[in-house]
């Protein structure tokens, strides 16, 4: 389960536990469909309760950054735990801008 909170045209997701192929699936149609019922100008995914993540994560990320930018918005990525950094920064989302 996904928790959410929409004020002031920024919607926040936050994720938590693990974000593998199974998980990632799930979150990312959750996600979706709250962005394209909202439009939110701003989604802030919230990685701070989130104690693992392979490559799923990262597509869903990249994922999240383009269809949000389709309806005008930006992502925000936030929180993110120093154990999950290093793998965010080896691909290549850091040039992205959406570290925050």
């Amino acid at each position: 389960m996904l928790n959410t909170d929409y004020k002031d045209d920024v919607l926040t997701i936050y994720l938590s536990g693990e974000i593998d192929h199974n998980r990632a699936a799930g979150m990312r149609s959750k996600i979706d469909g709250r962005v394209n019922a909202l439009r939110p100008k701003t989604l802030e995914l919230d990685f701070s309760k989130v104690s693992f993540m392979d490559s799923s994560g990262i597509g869903l990320i990249m994922g999240r950054f383009r269809s949000v930018g389709l309806i005008g918005g930006r992502l925000k990525v936030v929180n993110v735990p120093d154990n999950l950094t290093k793998i965010i920064e080896l691909s290549g989302i850091s040039s992205l801008g959406v570290l925050k």
